[in-house]
């Protein structure tokens, strides 16, 4: 399911065709959340895995160019695009997941048979017969963020692979109806490699001052190029020479706007809205099951506990 296999490792735990084919004989069913990405009220596309502006869009947009380099083009394009240091600037307006029962800094990862996505669910179901889907999404209210940013990313899983065992974001669930919004500040290139680093270990990747994280059921991304009034001529004037900065990357001026990674597949629309349909498809899998050296830290870790 793509170059990093990332939906299997994030509802399987591993890369393994015969594993797979096993979960299928055996029938097993894992839910899944997906989200639908609408510009102007039309719909795109749909996103299971991640949603990513800046810095992965830029790499997705680099990549598609370089095939003929094989999966070499993508560790080529991330050093570009990592020494290009761009960032974007623009609004983000999204509705947090109150019907949720975790955070995403939490540390609970979502395995078999998870209680955070059940109740989840439950509630999310009981919310809606309540109000009404349409009333509780217009009754809700919208926290709304400005700033330049290096990166922007939305992921409805954990979207771990064997170079980021814990992923991107390692307390994302599959099936609890919300989607963790990552939000990477404009910050110095070394501060940036230190985050982008943090995805390859253990330690807390979000404690950054210029990383945030919310947990959301959905969003609206507007660039500042599309906030602008393009009625007149100077932000007409300002658009043409976007363009021109698009069609002659040399040039020295930042570029205005971005390419959204979707599931790694380039949107060209910057502007888009986002909404997590919970538990939408199901998947011939179990989750990924606790490890037995975890299992075995964990009865250590609560005899300790009684002594």
């Amino acid at each position: 399911s793509g170059s990093t296999d990332c939906i299997c490792y994030s509802t399987v735990g591993i890369s393994d065709p015969v594993t797979s084919a096993l979960h299928i004989i055996v029938g097993d069913c894992q839910p899944l959340d997906v989200s639908s990405v609408h510009h102007n009220n039309t719909f795109l596309k749909y996103s299971v895995s991640l949603l990513g502006y800046g810095f992965y869009g830029d790499i997705l947009k680099d990549s598609e160019k370089k095939r003929w380099m094989g999966p070499m083009r993508y560790d080529y394009s991330g050093f570009k695009t990592f020494l290009s240091h761009h960032y974007y600037e623009g609004t983000i307006a999204y509705q947090p997941a109150k019907h949720t029962h975790g955070s995403p800094r939490d540390k609970e990862s979502c395995r078999t048979g998870c209680y955070i996505c059940k109740k989840s669910e439950k509630q999310l179901a009981e919310q809606h017969k309540e109000c009404g889907l349409k009333h509780e999404e217009g009754e809700e209210e919208w926290k709304v963020i400005k700033g330049k940013f290096l990166a922007i990313n939305a992921v409805s899983m954990s979207c771990a692979c064997p170079r980021s065992p814990k992923g991107l974001s390692p307390a994302a669930h599959l099936a609890d109806g919300s989607a963790d919004l990552i939000l990477v500040r404009k910050c110095s290139r070394f501060d940036f490699l230190r985050y982008l680093v943090r995805h390859t270990n253990q330690d807390d990747q979000f404690d950054f001052p210029f990383v945030d994280v919310y947990r959301v059921k959905c969003f609206q991304f507007t660039s500042k190029l599309s906030e602008d009034n393009e009625s007149s001529v100077m932000d007409i004037g300002k658009k043409r020479f976007g363009q021109f900065c698009r069609d002659h990357p040399a040039c020295c001026c930042n570029i205005v706007n971005s390419t959204w990674n979707c599931d790694g597949e380039t949107l060209d629309s910057s502007a888009i809205e986002v909404r997590v349909h919970c538990q939408l498809m199901k998947l011939f899998a179990r989750g990924i099951e606790e490890n037995c050296k975890d299992e075995a830290a964990s009865s250590q870790s609560s005899i300790e506990q009684l002594l």
